[in-house]
């Protein structure tokens, strides 16, 4: 087959008329070689339930700013239902107090992930009960409804001593999910394992490891690109070829300058990291070696559909971003080399690694079309299509302390030649500000560190406050 004279483009059907030679025996080989190949991926270590303890703190009954007994059932119902929705949180617990004593209580949270205390009534003092409980330690929500009592003023103390609190005054029991699945975060990178091939890159706090594992409980492990290509090798090819033909080839909308042998190699490279990744028990993985043979742009781009992180050029920073916001909103990050245009008031992002699922692993897959890498030319990468009038937002976590963030919506995509294959543009509040404020003076470091930013879909901006009083840092809006 050749490819069309004028634009240099296989579609994917010129790719299956190519290959339908082979027969359907050997069709029928390979689709079993990748149902045995996605059941590997379905075993991929997972990490635990998040254990939220749930203590209910002041009496019940018909009195004035106490609430009523029943509503006692109530939030247990909504609990139990709560668990079922969202399947990686466990609520226990269930402790009143009164007539529970406080100190006893406090010693059953040592087998928790985190803390839900649900506000029913009281008045004075400076919350001396409720502080034993948030002394602990733990990730911790206070949920208090209007009308149970004058007790609220005393909460907001926590919150200026730097407690991992966040208070919720409110009469919508959504907020509690919303503040619930924070708690998988800080949960889950205490379980976390971090691949650095070739060594971290970024900002010194988050290069280090003694610092990661200090602030998040993480594990960083820096690892030689030797052992990467060790495991690409021992991948037999017609895995490789399985999975390039079911994940990549047959969805893709069209392949312009790639080879199907180059894309089977890219294929063969992801089920070497996978497996090990699998081997160290790893959740994400960077690499400064990203732009070698094959390059990572495949191999990062599934790890990030699969709901796990694979990070261009050793990108600590935008790693540990990534993770932050896979574990609480459970979406992929596409990092980005943005541009900012004051005359469509839009930062413009570009890259050629893109998940395709960018509504999360379970979401359906945008059109791509498999190019080559737009810097050298040459390997494998995407060009994906991203959804307009899409809520995103565009952050990065720096120095493990500051999360610089700016929300807007997808206004458009383009396929310039001068960027990156995948490319979209947000709004943005003020792109002059924007501009005068990038990095908002708290990054140093090179090119690529106070480049790289992370989008994501969804506007997490009030969130992300959340997160930060869970976990210790602070949001800056970078347009401000």
């Amino acid at each position: 087959m050749e490819r069309d004279k004028m634009n240099n483009t296989w579609t994917r059907r010129d790719f299956l008329a190519a290959t339908a030679i082979t027969g359907g025996a050997l069709l029928a080989t390979r689709l079993s070689s990748y149902t045995a190949l996605a059941a590997s991926e379905s075993s991929w270590p997972k990490l635990p339930p998040v254990k939220v303890h749930v203590v209910f703190a002041g009496r019940t009954g018909d009195a004035y700013l106490t609430r009523p007994t029943e509503e006692l059932d109530r939030f247990k119902n909504y609990f139990a239902e709560l668990e079922k929705k969202l399947g990686d949180i466990r609520f226990v617990g269930g402790d009143e107090i009164p007539p529970a004593e406080p100190p006893a209580v406090a010693a059953k949270l040592k087998d928790a992930d985190a803390l839900l205390i649900v506000h029913l009534s009281g008045h004075g003092g400076d919350a001396p009960v409720l502080s034993r409980l948030i002394d602990v330690g733990l990730p911790t929500a206070l949920f208090s409804q209007p009308f149970s009592g004058h007790g609220w003023m005393y909460f907001p103390q926590w919150h200026k001593a730097r407690k991992p609190v966040v208070l919720l005054p409110s009469s919508n029991w959504d907020d509690i999910e919303k503040v619930v699945t924070l708690f998988r975060a800080p949960a889950w990178m205490k379980q976390t394992r971090i691949l650095a091939v070739g060594g971290p890159h970024g900002t010194a706090s988050a290069c280090s490891a003694e610092a990661v594992k200090a602030k998040f409980g993480a594990d960083l492990v820096t690892i030689p690109n030797e052992r990467v290509m060790e495991a690409m090798k021992a991948v037999d090819p017609k895995d490789a070829e399985a999975e390039a033909e079911e994940y990549w080839i047959r969805p893709a909308r069209k392949i312009v300058e790639p080879t199907r042998e180059e894309i089977i190699e890219s294929a063969r490279m992801f089920l070497g990291v996978r497996n090990l990744m699998i081997q160290e028990k790893a959740q994400a993985i960077c690499s400064v070696h990203c732009m070698g043979n094959p390059r990572g742009c495949l191999t990062f781009s599934k790890l990030n559909d699969l709901g796990l992180v694979g990070a261009c050029e050793g990108d600590i920073d935008s790693t540990l971003t990534m993770l932050l916001f896979g574990y609480a909103f459970r979406v992929p990050g596409f990092i980005s080399d943005p541009v900012i245009d004051i005359a469509r008031n839009a930062m413009i992002h570009f890259h050629c690694t893109s998940a395709t699922k960018m509504d999360g692993p379970s979401g359906t897959r945008l059109p791509f079309t498999i190019r080559t890498q737009t810097d050298t030319r040459g390997g494998v990468a995407l060009e994906v299509e991203n959804r307009v009038g899409q809520p995103v937002t565009c952050a990065k976590l720096v120095d493990l302390n500051t999360m610089l963030v700016v929300t807007g919506k997808i206004t458009g995509t383009s396929t310039s030649p001068l960027a990156c294959r995948t490319q979209f543009a947000q709004t943005v509040p003020d792109a002059r500000r924007l501009f005068l404020n990038w990095g908002a003076d708290a990054i140093k470091g090179d090119v690529m560190t106070l480049l790289h930013r992370v989008v994501f879909y969804g506007d997490y901006r009030k969130q992300l406050e959340d997160l930060g009083d869970l976990m210790g840092f602070k949001v800056v809006e970078e347009s401000a």
